[in-house]
């Protein structure tokens, strides 16, 4: 159902494309067409003019989330590596989004803290690596406005956040987090199943 229930263009097609070719097995890391359909929508629906991205990759996401941002609108791209971000940087500007995305290469953590205090941000979308996420999710919803709105990606592991192994650190560190989550006050919560989960957490 995915061929009618998103909407992948030329440009993301091409950009999949070779991202499975260059990446190898590490392509896996890039969202679903239908995931990047979805937080266009999302973005466009709850009216997001600043987002957060922990974890750019080659910039699949980066474009779909800045597509539903308006004119004069702003996504901070936080990635790790420089050569990914150099991919990411190219795809942007191909998609004609340089304008709207700052692309800040080095450790997430504190490019976030970095950030201004402030809760200034939309809408926020954390899709790296997975012991962090609870740290990425603090910094983040210290920006984020009230009615704002916070994806994490991968909630599922494949589903091994179910019975995480012990030597298993990703699938830990998932499963304790959907944990806390799950009953934490500070957000409204919902896990859906597209691709490998996702959290939405709106602030409340």
């Amino acid at each position: 159902m995915v061929g009618v229930g998103a909407r992948q263009d030329e440009l993301l097609a091409r950009l999949q494309e070779e991202t499975e070719r260059t990446e190898g097995a590490m392509a896996v890391m890039q969202i679903a067409p239908d995931q990047g359909a979805f937080m266009t929508l999302l973005a466009r629906a709850i009216g997001a003019r600043r987002a957060i991205e922990v974890g750019t990759f080659t910039g699949y996401s980066a474009i779909c989330i800045a597509r539903g941002l308006p004119d004069g609108g702003e996504l901070i791209a936080c990635e790790l590596d420089a050569e990914r971000a150099a991919t990411a940087r190219r795809w942007i500007a191909e998609a004609g989004l340089a304008e709207k995305v700052d692309l800040r290469v080095g450790p997430a953590a504190e490019t976030l803290r970095e950030l201004p205090s402030g809760e200034d941000f939309d809408l926020a979308f954390i899709d790296a690596d997975k012991p962090g996420y609870a740290d990425y999710f603090e910094e983040c919803l210290a920006r984020l406005r009230p009615g704002g709105l916070i994806l994490l990606d991968n909630v599922l592991l494949s589903g091994r956040v179910l019975e995480p192994p012990d030597d298993d650190d990703s699938a830990l560190a998932m499963a304790e987090l959907n944990e806390r989550l799950a009953t934490d006050a500070r957000v409204d919560l919902a896990m859906v199943g597209i691709a490998d989960g996702i959290t939405i957490a709106r602030k409340r």
